[in-house]
């Protein structure tokens, strides 16, 4: 016995009986694709406006359907349209409402188009538009660190490896190597866009199509950088978000080094920043309890985005040309990673300007270790001894510390002459966190000149990153007015 069924569809031509009711319920995408409405809207202006400008259209239908697809556009911005899976996807229902406003004549909007270019289209436009939000994003915590940054350049906290006590550094040094590593994530997202925006449209479903098109027009149009060079590529190709999602990742990554960090500094055990309340939350049984909810949770977001990029690559690894329907599972990963990740990058850039800095904590931090021994090392290298000599002395005076409960500060030159001749009375100025700071003059170092040095070359590259932004955010804005003039 069959279930319940909708109506024919559009394309229902081919067939004697309508779809299996569950079958448009596994189907259907338009639960998640209706966030493409507006480019779809978009991409349409465009699309029947080229028909009208090859002499495909007769310039009253394509006013008609401008008129259509605009009313439609205000609706569905006013939350007065109700989207159905008896349409199945984002396309057909704007194609049946276009049907509802302004007759038959709608129906020649999808004249030499494909729902396989269109939906490929639409990702385009939706991802580029987001593409530029998460740079301006990124912007934003980025000058949030570097802010952060210029206000600790006499700030001086243990620097680590194997998360054990290394060598003392600046705490703008420490920030500013996540304003890099942030860099590089802005500079792949540019790189990104440039694959993102080249159009489709005008492939069809595989092959092009018999209408003699103007695909450069389009593409122009919606302020493309070029179009793709086959037809097949254009309507299979989901590089785009693959590559997409792999840079989100990346950010990811990156964003929760520095969660874990921030949840680590800011523990009793370590004590060297405090959260703003704003950003934390605390126990349902605890009074205490100040916890560190945003980075935790930044942190154990970054495998949900990591899960996205190996669910499509696995989709797509086995798919022959042109289009198939598994690509239909490429947009709900890529809608939740871009969520994900600008949720994470909003609150990121406030709690970092927010936190608290407790610069005395860092600095007995650094006094009561070992961070200093390298330079101990230098000083005997200086003197002729070769480091590897160097290396076992002043071993053996941490060795000789440990056991007495004391610091390399605290002994005195008698105890170091027992290990070797060459130490003086300088040794102890050698020792001072501030020195051994600044002993490291070279680029890319922790010397405070090397740290205004690199404050400043990042600022040149903040104000790249504003400039690509005003370009890219022009030049969009254009494009989303089309069909308005």
């Amino acid at each position: 016995m069959q279930r319940g069924v909708e109506p024919m569809k559009l394309w229902g031509g081919r067939f004697t009986k309508p779809t299996d009711e569950l079958v448009e319920q596994y189907t259907a995408s338009i639960s998640f694709d209706q966030q493409l409405a507006e480019e779809d809207i978009q991409g349409s202006l465009a699309h029947v406006q080229m028909l009208g400008r090859c002499g495909i259209l007769p310039e009253e239908d394509v006013r008609t359907i401008v008129r259509g697809l605009l009313t439609i556009r205000e609706k569905i911005r006013r939350g007065e349209v109700t989207f159905t899976v008896a349409h199945e996807d984002i396309h057909m229902n704007i194609e049946a409402l276009l049907l509802e406003e302004v007759g038959p004549v709608g129906g020649k909007l999808h004249t030499g188009r494909s729902r396989n270019d269109q939906v490929a289209l639409d990702m385009h436009l939706w991802l580029r538009d987001k593409v530029v939000l998460l740079v301006e994003r990124l912007l934003r915590l980025q000058e949030a660190l570097h802010g952060k940054a210029a206000q600790h350049l006499d700030t001086i906290v243990p620097g680590y490896t194997h998360l054990q006590r290394a060598q003392p550094i600046l705490l703008a040094h420490h920030l500013m190597a996540y304003f890099w590593m942030f860099q590089r994530d802005v500079e792949r997202l540019m790189d990104a866009y440039k694959r993102i925006n080249r159009s489709p449209l005008g492939a069809g479903a595989l092959a092009g199509t018999t209408f003699p098109i103007d695909r450069q027009w389009v593409a122009e149009q919606l302020a493309f950088d070029g179009i793709y060079e086959n037809s097949l590529d254009a309507v299979s190709d989901r590089d785009f978000i693959v590559e997409f999602l792999a840079a989100a990742s990346l950010i990811m990554m990156h964003l929760s080094r520095l969660s874990e960090e921030l949840v680590l500094w800011s523990s009793s055990e370590y004590q060297f920043i405090e959260l703003d309340d704003a950003f934390c939350t605390g126990s349902s049984i605890m009074p205490q309890k100040k916890n560190p909810d945003v980075p935790e949770l930044v942190r154990g977001k970054t495998g949900r985005v990591y899960g996205h990029l190996m669910g499509l690559l696995t989709v797509l690894k086995g798919l022959p040309l042109a289009y198939n329907k598994d690509m239909q599972e490429d947009k709900e990963g890529m809608f939740d990673t871009v969520a994900t990740l600008d949720g994470a990058l909003v609150l990121f850039a406030p709690l970092v300007e927010t936190m608290k800095v407790n610069a005395d904590r860092m600095l007995k931090a650094v006094r009561e270790d070992f961070s200093n021994a390298t330079d101990l090392a230098d000083y005997l290298v200086r003197k002729g001894l070769p480091f590897r000599q160097a290396h076992e002395v002043v071993g053996k005076a941490v060795l000789y510390c440990v056991q007495r409960g004391k610091f390399l500060a605290d002994l005195t030159l008698d105890e170091y002459r027992q290990w070797s001749p060459l130490f003086e009375a300088d040794i102890y100025d050698v020792l001072q966190p501030e020195r051994v700071v600044n002993a490291r003059n070279v680029a890319g170092g922790t010397a405070r000149p090397q740290v205004e040095a690199a404050l400043r070359q990042a600022e040149a590259r903040l104000e790249e990153t504003r400039a690509w932004l005003q370009e890219k955010t022009a030049a969009l804005e254009q494009a989303r007015r089309i069909g308005e003039e």
